[in-house]
């Protein structure tokens, strides 16, 4: 199943100019729960899937949302020279065919 599929919303922005947050919103506690406990979601994964090294991704659960923060840096300061997404709200495009 594609996260697409389980998820509400999935969406990315700044969390200020040196971070990007992905965020990931369910609609119930069962698909909240299948998506953390995907490996496609573990850290490395993640870092994997956005080119960043390993161990610089932070995944973050906030049960009481039914959400997951993904956490890591913007490989370029936003609105730097060779930013091409100031607002870090194109991000979340590389989530949008994972398989969980």
């Amino acid at each position: 199943m594609k996260l697409v599929e389980l998820a509400r919303t999935v969406r990315s922005k700044n969390a200020g100019p040196l971070k990007l947050s992905l965020d990931l919103l369910f609609d119930d506690e069962a698909a909240y729960h299948r998506a953390l406990q995907s490996p496609a979601l573990e850290p490395a994964a993640m870092a994997r899937l956005y080119g960043r090294p390993e161990g610089t991704v932070e995944i973050l659960p906030y049960p009481a949302a039914l959400a997951v923060k993904i956490v890591m840096d913007r490989l370029v300061v936003s609105g730097d020279i060779g930013d091409r997404d100031v607002y870090g709200a194109q991000q979340h495009a590389p989530l949008l065919d994972l398989e969980l």
